[in-house]
């Protein structure tokens, strides 16, 4: 346990954390300064104060979807490699201010107009201080676990927090193309209201479990967002490599972001690459109809000091993952919505024209490069429009199992484990990946199993990290099909996680009661042994370990 009155910050939200413990120095592993740590906790503070009143606005009748997509953003700005701009976080708080005082004045008055006797809030003001010193250290009073003197129920309640800052995100993706959901704001805000009382352990527990549920929610919306405004991804060859031309290369999630950058970049010379967990758009119809959308370049966000180093155009960072950018293009990289980093312009509204202007002052590619493609695009619909064909591989045993190996990736060798893993599995079972865990075994030629002349690929490519969602749909619809239950099913979960929304993906799939998930590469630090305790013994959760020990555990017939 880390000694967080003596320390300078403290946050334990990502899987990176200092000795997986607690980043408590000046600056944490991802770059986040103690200041930023204290303007963060700051503004989770204030925002489950504004939830709260935003809740009981709800109460008496009253609901404000521009404060609630405001909350969203803020809280998004405060995920791992989002937002590192104090003067951003500075505004933050400002606003969060006036939204407070807002909500409650609004809640008052309609109670005294109904002649209803208001709900006592304790510690439900606040007020905001213009200099940033005395935001920061009143920041530092709110260092997450010191809110409860219980360590577990601290720990627990930061599970639930870290698996809403991952909705959060999500449900950002799906509001800004225009699909919101009162139901899931309500609940959303609920339960940031939640966070602000005292509970006990297991209520504690069962908070988490109805986060996973709202997770769950959240991506079927993002799911249902992303479709209806670009078309089913289909399986699509996506070029790996780059093509003459000025450029411009758009890392991150966010959909919408991108389509604008494409409608505002046609007939300009401009091609346009996605980098990262942006790799799924390009198989998106509506997307692809695009023709300067040429490709994808580089591979996950961890390796983008490298290839944004190379990359001859503009940069466009749409959500995490930002790294502190090198000055070899920190002149040529912009950040988007929630994104921020010190001294890098950000673009605000839906203006993309600094960015092009950059793209067409760069060299660009001076040659095309040999032709790589990869395939991807293998969306549940797509996936279980072939569901009688891998049922009856199935049946007569030419598939034996299912692995979904996927999730977040990182630095660390450890995660070599899943590239280990994925070349482990015998060649009778298919793997079916999402996230930015794909770069790990993407590149794998894993070949194809023949079923009846129905040639089935070993590696499906299920999309970005929310796409998870696809992956559980796939795992349900093959349930029926077998007239079983999920965990009944010749199907294993490998999971590597890194950041918040891994941890609503995490908190989605309890809430369906999936279990014999191998989680790595270390467990949450977050996660204490009486929590850690209650996932085993519930839900059979294991870190991981040796590959063949693993496969073993997973109950492969066959090893």
């Amino acid at each position: 346990m880390v000694d967080i009155e003596e320390a300078d910050m403290f946050c334990y939200q990502c899987e990176q954390t200092q000795d997986g413990k607690g980043c408590t120095l000046i600056k944490g592993v991802c770059g986040k300064t103690s200041p930023v740590a204290a303007l963060q906790d700051m503004l989770i503070e204030v925002l489950k104060k504004i939830s709260t009143y935003a809740s009981l606005c709800r109460s008496v009748g009253i609901a404000d979807k521009a404060l609630d997509r405001w909350i969203l953003e803020a809280i998004f700005s405060t995920l791992t490699n989002v937002n590192f701009d104090e003067k951003r976080f500075d505004e933050y708080l400002r606003l969060a201010a006036f939204h407070l005082k807002t909500a409650r004045d609004r809640y008052l008055a309609e109670c005294e107009k109904k002649k209803i006797v208001p709900k006592a809030v304790k510690n439900g003001d606040w007020e905001y201080k213009p200099f940033l010193t005395t935001l920061i250290e009143e920041g530092r009073l709110h260092v997450l676990p010191k809110q409860d003197e219980d360590w577990d129920i601290a720990s627990t309640k930061n599970l639930t927090l870290f698996g809403i800052k991952g909705a959060a995100a999500y449900l950002h993706h799906a509001v800004v193309l225009g699909f919101e959901d009162e139901k899931i704001s309500e609940d959303f805000q609920m339960i940031i209201s939640k966070l602000i009382t005292k509970m006990t352990f297991e209520e504690a527990i069962g908070l988490a479990l109805k986060t996973g549920d709202l997770c769950y929610r959240v991506m079927e919306l993002l799911d249902r967002a992303n479709t209806q405004s670009y078309g089913t991804p289909i399986p699509t060859q996506v070029r790996m490599s780059p093509v003459k031309g000025k450029c411009i290369l758009v890392s991150g999630h966010d959909l919408r972001d991108l389509d604008i950058l494409l409608k505002q970049t046609k007939d300009k010379g401009v091609n346009v690459y996605t980098h990262g967990e942006m790799l799924p758009c390009n198989a998106y119809p509506k997307l692809k109809e695009y023709k300067h959308l040429v490709g994808h370049y580089g591979g996950p966000w961890q390796l983008q000091k490298t290839d944004f180093d190379k990359f001859p155009g503009a940069i466009m960072m749409t959500t995490n993952c930002i790294i502190e950018p090198k000055k070899s293009y920190a002149d040529r990289i912009f950040t988007r919505a929630a994104v921020g980093w010190p001294g890098v312009r950000h673009i605000e509204k839906d203006d993309m024209g600094p960015v092009i202007e950059t793209a067409l002052k760069q060299p660009g590619f001076k040659d095309d490069a040999p032709k790589k493609e990869i395939t991807i695009g293998f969306s549940h619909k797509s996936v279980i429009g072939m569901a009688d064909t891998i049922v009856n591989a199935v049946k007569k045993g030419a598939i034996k199992h299912f692995f979904v190996i996927g999730g977040c990736d990182g630095t660390e060798t450890e995660r070599n484990y899943f590239t280990d893993f994925a070349k482990a599995i015998p060649k009778d079972c298919v793997i079916l990946t999402c996230g930015c865990g794909k770069f790990r075994i993407n590149y794998l030629d894993l070949g194809i199993i023949d079923f009846e002349g129905a040639k089935i690929p070993r590696l499906l490519d299920a999309g970005q990290c929310n796409d998870a969602f696809g992956a559980v749909q796939i795992a349900i619809a093959l349930s029926k099909a077998f007239n079983c239950g999920v965990n009944d099913l010749p199907l294993s979960l490998v999971i590597s996680w890194f950041e918040q929304k891994a941890v609503a993906v995490f908190l989605a799939l309890l809430h369906l009661g999936m279990k014999n998930m191998i989680l790595g590469p270390r467990l949450p630090a977050f996660v204490t042994p009486k929590l850690l305790k209650i996932l085993v013994e519930k839900f059979n959760v294991k870190p991981i370990g040796v590959v063949q020990d693993d496969l073993k555990f997973l109950s492969l017939i066959h090893i």
